[in-house]
């Protein structure tokens, strides 16, 4: 696929190098030329240098042959300019904008065909902050991911020692719950992936991740993770978009302190918030502050401020000094791979969390959703039978009947609509349906040329 990306700032950046390792051809625009310069010599891509709001620009990146257009510049504005004129001077078929504003993103004719022509908004910060918030719900997990409108859930969960899963096997585990329908589809431990067979092994510490229905989510996290504790208070470090953005839809939630250096960032938190919410001046990695501020009784430690040495530094400060769980917003993708499961229990990239919502658009044959896993390496994919079995590789077979890629597991089948959808755990002899949606996991992004093609149709299949 031809894409173009306005903007080699940090997003902008990250969706680049996710794209271009897809073998998708990649043209990036930027008026910093050395930022240019560098991420052609970095990447597989083409780089030019100028303004994109202009047709000379654009058409000089190929924008006449382009299949996508995506703004990820820092300003609201020029994105939607931007996006317009992909449209209306080339007619690139999908245009995406990265929105911060609420009054410029919400769906209507300003972001119509007839307005600046934009398809498809993403927000960093809402994305960051739809992802605390699954990890305030479900506490017990380190990532859960959504499927089918919230029919079924990936979740990524360390094992304690405490959870029914630790040292045992799949096999053992699975027939100690059978109430329970879930897919353990991954096991990691440190790099390493384990084979997924009933005879493995689990012990305390692997990275597991399972597919469940949402009716068995909570019971499912319970019993992997060995513990249930509600997070109840938070303390945010940073008062920036996504800490003000937090901080705000917890309102009623959590009992929650949010700090912030600057002094006039920190009275204006105060004017933003209502009472309940203390707002607090210092330095977030300020050891005598978060002792007096008690951060060892904080169920939920954010760092959120736009310094990754910062979050880093007080993540890790807050976490020996007794916070339950920390977490840090990292956007250099370097420091995100390097601290992921050390003193820090989770590292959440801005740009990572909206990759998601841009590779269905990417993906072809009928994909559904796209959820990039294990810091972009592995990945979910939920695609939609269509055709029969003359005309498609998965409608009218058998589980077992179906040549799945090596590494490629074949997690759920969500089929029907409204009150009559269910979640099927499918079973070697499960048959495929027309019209399912089929959830797999990737455990390398080289199977996925090989697993979107089970959902393309052709007339001449057999």
């Amino acid at each position: 696929m031809r894409i173009i990306i306005l903007g080699a700032g940090r997003v902008g950046e990250s969706v680049a190098e996710s794209l271009a390792l897809e073998q998708n051809d990649i043209t990036i625009i930027d008026a910093d030329a050395d930022h240019v310069h560098a991420l052609e010599e970095r990447l597989e891509l083409r780089g030019v240098v100028g303004n994109g709001t202009h047709p000379s620009v654009m058409r000089q990146a190929g924008a006449a042959d382009a299949d996508m257009f995506i703004a990820c510049s820092p300003l609201d504005e020029t994105n939607l300019v931007a996006c317009k004129v992909a449209q209306a001077v080339f007619g690139i078929p999908t245009t995406v904008a990265r929105l911060r504003s609420s009054e410029l993103s919400e769906p209507g004719p300003l972001l119509e065909k007839e307005g600046f022509a934009v398809d498809r908004v993403i927000c960093p910060e809402e994305s960051v902050t739809r992802y605390i918030h699954q990890l305030i719900e479900h506490p017990e997990a380190l990532q859960v991911l959504t499927f089918s409108q919230g029919r079924a859930h990936l979740v990524a969960v360390r094992v304690s020692d405490r959870s029914d899963l630790a040292s045992a096997t799949i096999g053992a585990f699975a027939a100690r719950h059978p109430e329970v329908e879930m897919r353990i589809v991954a096991v990691y431990r440190g790099d390493d992936e384990l084979p997924i067979d009933p005879r493995t092994t689990v012990r305390a510490g692997d990275e597991v991740f399972v597919i469940v229905d949402h009716a068995n989510l909570r019971h499912t996290l319970r019993v992997i993770a060995g513990q249930e504790r509600p997070v109840r208070r938070v303390m945010i470090a940073g008062g920036g978009r996504v800490g003000l953005r937090l901080a705000r839809s917890l309102i009623g939630q959590c009992r929650v302190k949010i700090i912030d250096r600057d002094r006039k960032r920190c009275e204006y938190l105060a004017t933003e918030l209502p009472a309940e919410v203390l707002a607090l001046h210092g330095d977030v990695a300020d050891e005598e502050l978060l002792l007096d501020e008690n951060v060892g009784d904080m169920d939920l430690f954010l760092a959120l401020t736009n310094d990754d040495e910062d979050n880093i530094m007080s993540t890790m400060l807050a976490k020996r000094l007794g916070a339950r769980r920390v977490l840090a917003l990292i956007n250099r993708r370097a420091y995100a791979d390097m601290m992921q499961g050390s003193a820090i229990d989770i590292a959440v990239s801005p740009a990572h969390a909206v990759i998601g919502e841009l590779l269905a658009h990417v993906r072809r044959g009928a994909v559904a959703a796209v959820h990039s896993l294990r810091r972009g390496t592995a990945e979910a994919l939920e695609g939609v039978a269509h055709g029969d079995a003359r005309s498609s590789k998965l409608v009218g077979r058998r589980v077992e009947q179906v040549r799945m890629p090596p590494g490629a597991r074949l997690g759920a089948i969500v089929r029907g609509e409204g009150e009559a959808c269910e979640v099927l755990m499918p079973h070697h002899d499960t048959v495929i349906e027309t019209g399912d949606h089929v959830i797999i996991f990737m455990a390398h992004k080289r199977m996925l040329r090989d697993v979107e093609k089970l959902f393309q149709v052709s007339a001449t299949f057999l």
